[in-house]
């Protein structure tokens, strides 16, 4: 089911085919009203400087389905390096949008936390 609908498709089946987890929730939600959610993400990731694959191009896929009840699932890679999300349509056989990739990784400091011995009175 996964083709060619964003960037985001290829490397989310490859996932599923090295035996990524994954999961589709059983609620409906309009697809517009995932545009609007998936759109606010967006643009929080821009500004943090982190790429979402297939992002920009599920937002407008999304936007075009309108009110179609559309069920939302997750893709996570067995080592947990990369995620997904797909949309599916209502039944569930058909993949609609998808987007994801690596999450993001966080710089530890390398310095111990500060002492707190007391200094000298």
């Amino acid at each position: 089911m996964l083709h060619e609908q964003t960037p985001a498709c290829g490397p989310a089946r490859n996932a599923l085919i090295a035996g990524a987890d994954f999961v589709v929730w059983d609620g409906l939600v309009p697809a517009n009203r995932h545009a609007g959610v998936f759109r606010i993400r967006m643009r929080h990731s821009l500004k943090r400087g982190h790429v979402i694959d297939g992002l920009a191009d599920s937002v407008d896929i999304l936007l075009r389905r309108g009110e179609e009840p559309l069920r939302t699932g997750s893709i996570d890679t067995v080592d947990r390096s990369s995620w997904f999300t797909i949309f599916l349509n209502s039944t569930a056989t058909a993949v609609v949008a998808c987007c994801g990739g690596r999450r993001p990784t966080t710089m530890k400091s390398a310095d111990p936390p500060e002492s707190s011995a007391q200094l000298p009175r």
